[in-house]
């Protein structure tokens, strides 16, 4: 038995290269991505400016020590903070994730990919200030368009044959190392500095999925993923400080990331031999992941209950004038529907009601919508029929919605529901395969989420100021020439 480490330092991991060189070297032709990064920008903006209303919310944000002056400080939309870009960072991504109203992508992972635009904003507007002092040129929109559509497509490839969710890590690592990748391009990064910043974003300690589910569900699943883009701009400036990185961050035996976060306990990779227990790509980068993004467009509710409010807002009228006489409700979902939401008991908090797909379903039928007001305490504490409702509900698997949400040329995200009543009768099973936010519904989806971003816009700033957002954010070519930092300037308070 040896007792000797051999000290042979390795090449990088061959995932880092893949990410380093995507980010560094792949153009971006798909004139459909470029669009629907145009849409992505307008909705997770908007989603950012309403939670504004919330002061569970803002009690986050602006500068760790009051009175902090950054020079050419980035600015958070709908305030009137100047920050440093790792904490710009940080609050940009809180705003936009705080609702759970921002774009969704579902696979083996989920998560939200336009979280990171916390990173891409805060460097951007940063960068763009300097070099105008600086006598320089500032960045345009289109670097972050483009920085939006690598960093979607790096957390979305990742997440579609790898479950870190089975293994109990939170997809916000996702969010770090794809933050991490654009942030460090946008900076300047060679590539020895962009592959030691990845390699920090695997070696840093990872979130647990704790607070996502019950009975521990609670609001830090509202900021986690600011937390983790603001952490990919730490990294990347560490990284271009000259820090060494770490090449085996993924494969070192023992110590690295498989062998201690993802392959001795991952029920999807325990049958597979090890060498085999690493990560999986299931298709080469490119921008497939920003083309079929999900828009959330009508509910602020966790993507895998999208299609069971849809069904449920369909099914009001029929059901609101008699809402007493129901005897069951049955719910016909996909697995992970009922793994991630799918919860009974005492619901403790808005993020624990925005989490339950009990709950996301018996506002709509008894309300005929379901709006962010609708998971607060009072509103909840005023409504006990929520919870009757709720008791009557049954959720069973659909094997055949469970084998289309995997399928890749379907990604269906199907909900199906049926109301019983205590005199034997029933509606009929409102099926929902596919919702408005689905790229199979883009043109259908394009005018409500302009509308959506309207809504929002207004909850924020007069109707002149909220006009001149939209004129420029409904034109490509004069979107992505403006500079950065005009651009930012539009959203100041």
């Amino acid at each position: 038995m040896t007792t000797v480490e051999a000290n042979v330092r390795p090449d990088y991991d061959a995932e880092l290269q893949q990410i380093a060189d995507y980010v560094l070297d792949y153009r971006i032709e798909s004139r459909e991505a470029w669009e629907t990064a145009r849409l992505c920008l307008m909705d997770t903006l908007g989603c950012g400016l309403l939670a504004l209303r919330f002061p569970e919310c803002t009690k986050h944000l602006g500068p760790l020590v009051e009175g902090t002056v950054v020079p050419h400080g980035a600015r958070v939309p709908g305030t009137s903070f100047r920050l440093d870009p790792a904490k710009a960072a940080w609050d940009i991504g809180c705003i936009v994730r705080w609702l759970d109203y921002n774009d969704t992508w579902l696979a083996a992972e989920w998560g939200h990919p336009s979280d990171n635009l916390g990173a891409i904003l805060a460097v951007a507007d940063h960068l763009s200030q300097r070099r105008v002092a600086e006598g320089e040129a500032p960045l345009v929109m289109r670097d972050v368009l483009e920085a939006m559509i690598m960093a979607h497509e790096v957390q979305g490839v990742l997440a579609l044959e790898n479950s870190f969710n089975r293994v109990g890590l939170d997809h916000v690592v996702l969010v770090k190392v794809a933050s991490t990748a654009v942030a460090a391009r946008m900076m300047g990064a060679a590539r020895e500095q962009l592959l030691s910043a990845l390699s920090h974003a695997w070696v840093d300690g990872q979130s647990l999925r704790t607070y996502r589910h019950a009975p521990n569900a609670g609001s830090r699943k509202s900021w986690a993923a600011g937390d983790a883009t603001s952490r990919g701009v730490r990294l990347a400036d560490i990284a271009l400080r000259g820090e060494m990185g770490i090449p085996g961050a993924l494969s070192a035996p023992q110590w690295g990331f498989y062998d201690v976060l993802f392959s001795k306990t991952n029920k999807d990779q325990a049958l597979k031999p090890e060498a085999e227990r690493k990560l999986s790509f299931q298709r080469d980068f490119g921008s497939y992941v920003m083309e079929n993004i999900l828009f959330k467009l009508s509910f602020p509710a966790e993507f895998h209950a999208q299609t069971a409010c849809e069904a449920a807002v369909t099914l009001h009228p029929q059901v609101k004038d008699c809402l007493g006489e129901i005897e069951r409700i049955v719910i016909s979902t996909h697995e992970s529907a009922i793994r991630i939401i799918s919860k009974e008991g005492d619901l403790a908090n808005p993020a624990d009601r925005d989490h339950c797909l009990q709950y996301m379903i018996a506002v709509p039928l008894a309300f005929g919508c379901l709006t962010a007001e609708h998971y607060e305490d009072a509103f909840h504490q005023e409504n006990p029929l929520i919870d009757k409702l709720r008791g009557k509900m049954e959720v069973v698997e659909e094997p055949g919605y469970t084998r289309d949400y995997l399928d890749p040329e379907k990604r269906s995200i199907a909900n199906a529901i049926q109301v019983c009543f205590r005199d034997g009768t029933s509606t009929e099973t409102v099926e929902v395969e596919y919702p408005i936010g689905h790229r199979r519904r883009r043109a259908e989806g394009v005018p409500v989420l302009e509308e959506k971003f309207r809504r929002h816009l207004a909850t924020r700033f007069p109707p002149g100021r909220c006009e001149r957002i939209l004129e420029l954010c409904r034109d490509q070519a004069r979107l992505e020439a403006t500079p950065v930092n005009r651009f930012v300037d539009l959203f100041v308070i």
